[in-house]
């Protein structure tokens, strides 16, 4: 799938007012379960926004399918291709780095794989994720600093990080050159629900 930020914007809109006409909610019922705001839910649905990573994941919760979900029409496959250079782009940095959302499962037990990118100088801060979720990544190319919570650590192209994706969490490239590296996150048990932690809208 390769949309542009319009296109995946009307995408996701479509796929949230679906799943809320599917439980029968309100735009007031589903701003309440998912922790945001209703104009946030409005904007959303008229894919007149692209929210945040943080924001999709508290909508995709309370509506108990998984951020995969959000970025594609509902359907039943044995097997998805992901070509390369497709995905959902999801995080866009200031100076060209992106968040690009490659595969992913359904709930409960949502697992999605990401190819990160990383211009010199940038950064990507992540709120706390549901509780039990676990965060694997590699880096490909680059160096790349990963803080979690009080602790940081220093990647080299080929070092492999796993850590609870449950506490506030970072990504930053320190160096000249561009980073890029593999992510894949666990989330067990994705269902309805508010989140607790506080959005970054």
């Amino acid at each position: 799938m390769d949309l542009d930020a319009e296109s995946l914007a009307s995408v996701i809109g479509s796929r949230v007012r679906h799943e809320r006409t599917e439980h029968g909610w309100t735009l007031d019922q589903l701003a309440e379960h998912a922790g945001v705001s209703r104009r946030m839910v409005v904007n959303v649905e008229q894919g007149a926004v692209n929210p945040s990573i943080g924001t999709l994941l508290r909508l995709s919760d309370a509506l108990g399918v998984g951020l995969p979900a959000l970025v594609e029409p509902p359907r039943r496959e044995r097997a998805k291709l992901t070509r390369a250079g497709e995905g959902a782009a999801l995080w866009q940095g200031e100076a060209g780095g992106r968040g690009v959302l490659v595969a992913g499962t359904e709930p409960p037990d949502v697992v999605e794989l990401w190819d990160w990118t990383l211009a010199p100088g940038e950064a990507h801060v992540s709120e706390a994720h549901s509780e039990g979720t676990r965060e694997l990544l590699q880096v490909r190319e680059g160096a790349l600093v990963v803080a979690v919570a009080d602790e940081s650590f220093t990647l080299a192209p080929g070092d492999a990080l796993a850590f609870a994706g449950d506490e506030e969490h970072s990504y930053a490239n320190p160096g000249d050159d561009l980073t890029r590296f593999t992510l894949t996150v666990f989330e067990p048990g994705v269902g309805p629900g508010p989140r607790t932690e506080t959005p970054h809208a």
